[in-house]
């Protein structure tokens, strides 16, 4: 059976990416961001346990339903700069290719935490 995620430090596993959300043991801390390729850049993700999860932003960008504006704006006057910083979290209202990864992020950060599992954990 495939998985999601399992933490390497103390084996935890999450089947689905929901049970991974809603983990209340789980909290989002940063975003590595690849400039060339999007979809590898990181979510950065702090278990309980102390270990840190690096998640690949590309295995969420289902949860985003808008548009993707064509242009990117990284460098540019308009840029407001989030993405140069890991710890970053806010949304970016620069209408920018990379833009959409930060409404991802706010998703992330509300998604419902401590709910009863959608599967079992492992």
């Amino acid at each position: 059976m495939s998985q999601f995620k399992t933490c390497p430090a103390c084996g935890k596993i999450w089947l689905l990416r929901e049970n991974f959300l809603k983990d209340a043991e789980l909290s989002l801390v940063g975003y590595n961001v690849n400039f060339k390729q999007l979809e590898l850049g990181l979510f950065l993700f702090n278990h309980t346990c102390g270990t840190t999860l690096a998640i690949p932003a590309g295995q969420f960008f289902d949860m985003y339903r808008g548009t993707i504006p064509a242009e990117r704006m990284t460098d540019t006057p308009y840029c407001e700069r989030h993405c140069k910083f890991q710890e970053d979290l806010s949304r970016c209202p620069v209408p920018c290719e990379c833009a959409f990864v930060r409404e991802i992020i706010q998703i992330i950060r509300n998604y419902p935490r401590g709910q009863r599992d959608l599967a079992p954990q492992g």
